[in-house]
């Protein structure tokens, strides 16, 4: 039997330039479930596994990238401080793609059209692997919390409620 090709994301043409092992998990998705419990729920893994990737904006210092555990709650003010901001809001969903080159649902912290400030949630530092979007609905990429962190120039910190 033909296994079936994946089509590359730019998240993971990214891990491959920089040679940084990954494993993709697909699922099928409708607009309805595009939340990271649904997605762990059909790729079969563990909740605490996936992480959520959210787009900020600091009012010092532009977009900040935030990823976090799919079931906690993003702390604006922690992502603030740690940011060097004053205050951060949320990236208005009408210009994620415009900004990120992804859409809700596909928002991947590696590949962006811009490499912004990453911070990943201090929780993933103990784990051996977490899931994050690989830029594209339906499609989750597993990596170690090391390489996400250097693939992304990110930091791990304290910014989840």
């Amino acid at each position: 039997m033909k296994k079936k090709k994946v089509q590359k994301t730019n998240a993971m043409r990214r891990l491959e330039m920089d040679k940084v092992n990954y494993k993709i998990h697909e699922y099928p998705w409708n607009e309805a479930h595009l939340d990271a419990k649904s997605a762990a729920a059909k790729v079969d893994m563990p909740f605490e596994m996936i992480y959520k990737t959210l787009v900020a904006v600091g009012n010092k210092t532009g977009e900040v990238v935030a990823c976090i555990p799919a079931s906690a709650e993003l702390d604006l003010k922690k992502l603030a401080k740690i940011s060097g901001n004053k205050k951060v809001d949320m990236l208005h969903m009408k210009d994620l793609e415009k900004t990120t080159g992804y859409i809700r649902g596909g928002c991947s912290p590696v590949g962006m059209k811009k490499q912004f400030p990453t911070y990943i949630s201090s929780n993933a530092a103990s784990m051996e692997s977490i899931v994050v979007s690989a830029g594209k609905r339906g499609m989750q990429m597993e990596v170690t919390p090391d390489d996400l962190l250097k693939i992304t120039d990110g930091a791990y910190a304290d910014v989840t409620v």
